[in-house]
C-alpha cells in the first residue's frame, strides 16, 4: 500500500503570541464545537482518496490542539480510523502547549491513540517567555512534561527558540542544559523569524532595538547560539538529522521526514495544505466560511468549495522540491531515488550546480547521496536557491 500522511489543523489558542503568524486565535466552546463538526465531515469526505494507501503518520497541529478536551481529540481520531487505513505503528503527534490542557488528564489524551507529544516550551527563562507572549512558565512546563512521562508517553519533542529579544548566549545555554537534563526524545531548535504583520514584525522591522522593547541579539550572538545548539545537544547524545531537529536513536519525527521526502499528505481544517498525485492545494483560511460551507452544502460540494490555490506541479518543480527539501536532512538526497522517480540522472538536471557547490565546499557526494557540508548548512538558504535559479535564467 502507498504511504500517506495526514495533517489536522486546530486553529484555536488562548492568546496570540507576539511572534506568531500561524492561522490561529481565541474562540469560545460553541465555536470550537462547530469547527470540529465541520472538520470531521471533511475527514470523512475524502475516504476514496485513501484507498490503496496506508497512513503512516497523523499530526495534530495548530494553533493549540491541547486546548481541546481528550474527548474532542478522540472524536477526530475516531473519524480518521473510520476513514483511512492506519499503519499498526502509525506515529500520531499532538502539539501540546503548557497552560492549556489539564495536565492531570494527560493519560486520557494518550488513550485516544496519541503516541507522540510536541510540547511548545520555547525558553526555560520566564522573562523570555513573557517577552514572547507565552501563557506558561518554566514551572508549568515542567508539570506538563512530568505528567506526560508519568502517563507513559515515551516519545516527546520539545520546541525551543533562539534569537529571542533580550536573550543572551548564557541564558540560551542555560535553557539547552535544562532541557537536555530532562532527556526528551526529540528537540526542535529554531531561530526566531520576524514575520510581517506580527507585533514582533512591526516592532523590529526598522531597528533591532526599538524604543520600549528589548533588543534582538546581534548576528554574532545568534551565530554562537546556533553553534552551541549543535555542541550541547550532541554532548547529550542527540543526533542531528535535519537542519533544526535533533533526536535520540529511533526517535526522529517520521511525519516531518515524510514531508521532506515528499510523501503524499492530506491536510484537514482551515488553511491546511495537501500534496496528492503531484497536485497541490490549500483550504480556505476563513474559519467562519469553512464552517458555513460544511453546514450548507453536501460533503462532495463542500469538499470542492473549501479548496483553493489548486495547481499541478511540473516535473521541474518536483525536482526542485526534492532538492531543497531533501537537503534539509543530514542524509541528503538519494541519487538512485531521484533517478527512479524522474527517469533521469541528477547530473542531467543539476550537473553544473552540483559541480560548483562541490568545488566551493558546500555540498558533498558520498555513498550515492548528496548532502550539505557544515559550511553548506551555515548558508543553507543560499545553497537552496541554486536549484531554483537555473529555471529562472532559462525564462
Amino acid at each position: 500500500m502507498k504511504e500517506l500522511e495526514l495533517y489536522i489543523h486546530i486553529p484555536f489558542c488562548v492568546r496570540k503570541c507576539a511572534y506568531c503568524d500561524f492561522l490561529s486565535g481565541p474562540a469560545g466552546e460553541p465555536e470550537r464545537e462547530e469547527y470540529l463538526e465541520a472538520l470531521v465531515k471533511e475527514i470523512r469526505s475524502v475516504g476514496d482518496m485513501g484507498r490503496g494507501c496506508q497512513v503512516s503518520s497523523v499530526f495534530l497541529g495548530g494553533g493549540t490542539p491541547s486546548i481541546l478536551t481528550p474527548e474532542q481529540i478522540g472524536g477526530i481520531l475516531y473519524a480518521v480510523r473510520e476513514t483511512f487505513t492506519l499503519a499498526k505503528d502509525a506515529e500520531i503527534t499532538m502539539e501540546y502547549n503548557p497552560g492549556t490542557g489539564e495536565s492531570e488528564r494527560m493519560a486520557d489524551y494518550l488513550k485516544t491513540g496519541v503516541n507522540r507529544l510536541s510540547i511548545g516550551l520555547q525558553s526555560a527563562d520566564d522573562g523570555e517567555l513573557r517577552i514572547l507572549g507565552r501563557i506558561h512558565t518554566w514551572k508549568e512546563f515542567l508539570k506538563t512534561y512530568e505528567e506526560a512521562r508519568k502517563a507513559g508517553c515515551d516519545n516527546i519533542n520539545i520546541d525551543l527558540m533562539s534569537a529571542i529579544p533580550g536573550q543572551t548566549l548564557n541564558s540560551y545555554e542555560r535553557t539547552l542544559e535544562k532541557i537536555c537534563r530532562l532527556l526528551p526524545d526529540h528537540v526542535s531548535a529554531y531561530s526566531l523569524i520576524l514575520e510581517e504583520g506580527t507585533p514582533f514584525g512591526n516592532w523590529y522591522e526598522k531597528s533591532p532595538h526599538p524604543a520600549g522593547h528589548p533588543p534582538l541579539p546581534d548576528e554574532e550572538t545568534e551565530r554562537q547560539m546556533y553553534e552551541r545548539t549543535k555542541e550541547i545537544l550532541h554532548g547529550y547524545g542527540y543526533e542531528r538529522y535535519e537542519i533544526s531537529n535533533y533526536a535520540k536513536e529511533g526517535k526522529m519525527c517520521r511525519h516531518n521526514i515524510g514531508y521532506w521526502k515528499r510523501v503524499p499528505y492530506l491536510g484537514f481544517g482551515v488553511g491546511a495544505a495537501s500534496l496528492w498525485k503531484e497536485k497541490r492545494w490549500s483550504n480556505i483560511r476563513d474559519r467562519r466560511q469553512y464552517v458555513a460551507l460544511w453546514k450548507e452544502h453536501k460533503p462532495r460540494e463542500a469538499s470542492r468549495m473549501i479548496r483553493e490555490n489548486m495547481q499541478m506541479i511540473s516535473v521541474r518543480e518536483a525536482q526542485e522540491e526534492t532538492f531543497f527539501l531533501g537537503l534539509r536532512m543530514m542524509e541528503g538526497v538519494s541519487e538512485s531515488r531521484f533517478e527512479d522517480t524522474f527517469g533521469c540522472a541528477i547530473e542531467d538536471v543539476y550537473g553544473k550546480e552540483l559541480k560548483k557547490l562541490e568545488a566551493d565546499g558546500f555540498v558533498q557526494r558520498e555513498g550515492g547521496r548528496i548532502f550539505l557540508t557544515d559550511r553548506g548548512i551555515d548558508i543553507s538558504n543560499t545553497v537552496m536557491t541554486w536549484f531554483l535559479q537555473d529555471e529562472e535564467e532559462e525564462e
